[in-house]
């Protein structure tokens, strides 16, 4: 696992479109990195579902949710679809980013907030589907609050 202040490391993946991004392309805005198991499991979907229906709040707060899995782009259109997720899922299917990140066990659930510096400003460790993206929220508006 990555340690707060550090820069963090170049992520290049395509979302649920084919669409390719880079971690890069958000310099400037704060990032949410968030890493799942699975597609369509009961946690991951009760995280995803919980961004989805916060995710006005990270938009007004400027901020940009990327969730990671090792799922295939074409999984990650279905379940995209399936719970109407407003959010860019980057499919990891060749593990460098799980890798990069230390989030590769199977039932790992690891997120970052990259401050707009590109450095990692928050670590969240064995997170609580439900209750992470009002955890994430919190700690943007006290960040946020300071700078």
């Amino acid at each position: 696992m990555l340690k707060t202040g550090i820069y963090a490391p170049e992520a290049e993946a395509k979302d649920q479109t084919g669409q390719l991004h880079r971690l890069s392309d958000y310099r400037g805005r704060w990032v949410i990195l968030y890493f799942y198991p699975r597609d369509n499991t009961p946690g991951c979907t009760k995280e995803a579902c919980a961004f989805r229906d916060k995710y006005p709040k990270f938009q007004e707060l400027e901020t940009v949710v990327l969730g990671v899995s090792k799922d295939s782009v074409v999984s990650h259109e279905k379940f995209a679809q399936e719970f109407s997720l407003p959010f860019i899922l980057l499919s990891d299917d060749d593990h460098k980013i799980v890798k990069d990140y230390g989030a590769g066990g199977l039932f790992s659930r690891i997120s970052y907030l990259i401050d707009p510096s590109g450095r990692i400003a928050k670590v969240y460790d064995d997170v609580d589907p439900l209750e992470h993206a009002a955890e994430v929220l919190r700690d943007l508006a006290d960040f946020q609050a300071k700078t």
